[in-house]
């Protein structure tokens, strides 16, 4: 049975609505995304400068987008298990640290291939 609601041009008009609706919540209320965001504005001009081909950039600028959509999701996680309960349970505790240790691994992934890229341009 399908789920009532818009359809078509409408539903993907309302869908960029929640969307940007979604983006503004993380930008006001989540300081990591904050951070992340000026750092990709930062690293995005920066990789059309450092990278050499169509490849490179996409690896480049895909990686900081990447550390992004990362913490959109520890965010709507860690907003989740808010909601449930002001008390300390072990669950809520393990969904928060699995949610930054995957901000966590998305940072390594930036650090990496910048890092491998810089490196066989720069210094080899």
């Amino acid at each position: 049975m399908a789920k009532p609601g818009a359809t078509g041009l409408t539903r993907i008009i309302h869908a960029y609505g929640y969307s940007m609706k979604g983006l503004r919540a993380a930008f006001i209320n989540e300081s990591a995304f904050r951070q992340e965001s000026m750092l990709a504005l930062l690293l995005t001009p920066l990789a059309i400068f450092l990278g050499q081909n169509a490849i490179e950039y996409i690896l480049l600028i895909g990686s900081v987008l990447l550390v992004l959509v990362v913490e959109l999701l520890n965010s709507a996680i860690e907003a989740v298990v808010d909601r449930i309960s002001d008390e300390h349970h072990e669950l809520s505790g393990r969904a928060k640290d699995i949610g930054s240790a995957a901000v966590f691994i998305s940072l390594c992934i930036v650090v990496l291939v910048w890092g491998l890229i810089i490196f066989q341009h720069y210094l080899i």
